[in-house]
């Protein structure tokens, strides 16, 4: 479901540019998803905050970090305001998880059948994450699963959220 303002449980997905923002994109487009229009993946906190996975590690920003992008908000149509303020309390424990270029690769590797011994633990790690991985955790660790298509816990890239949740 697509929102026009923003509640603390959303999605937001929005367009990175500069050479992270193509690194990005390249990695999506590895895992199948083309050169997609959403690079970024955070989610909403209350007071107007957001988390989200940056190369220095998750942060908790100001959600006017993002006053002047193209943003979409999305959520789950049957969210309801408890998940949400589940959702917001299990992301306070991401605070500082590093960032993953290798997560991209990793999911990468899974998508061609590659045989790498550890790799689904590798992907499911919560030591370091992705965007929407981030995300997604977020939302399970509140009991709320976005996916129910048997994917690998962390196989989720910002374009995954968004054909899941803004069709």
């Amino acid at each position: 479901m697509k929102h026009t303002h923003p509640l603390p449980g959303d999605i937001g997905l929005t367009q990175i540019s500069g050479v992270c923002g193509t690194l990005i994109r390249f990695g999506q487009w590895i895992n199948g998803d083309g050169f997609a229009d959403y690079e970024h993946a955070f989610l909403v906190l209350p007071d107007n905050r957001l988390l989200e996975a940056e190369p220095g590690g998750a942060r908790i920003m100001p959600l006017t970090t993002y006053a002047d992008a193209d943003v979409l908000y999305v959520c789950p149509e049957d969210l309801t305001e408890r998940q949400r303020t589940a959702i917001c309390l299990a992301a306070t424990r991401h605070v500082g998880v590093p960032y993953s270029f290798l997560d991209y690769l990793a999911i990468a590797t899974h998508r061609f059948h590659l045989p790498v011994p550890g790799l689904r633990r590798y992907v499911a790690s919560t030591r370091h994450m992705i965007c929407s991985q981030l995300v997604d955790q977020c939302y399970l660790d509140a009991g709320v699963h976005l996916f129910a298509d048997g994917r690998w816990p962390g196989y989720v890239t910002p374009m995954a959220l968004y054909r899941l949740l803004a069709p």
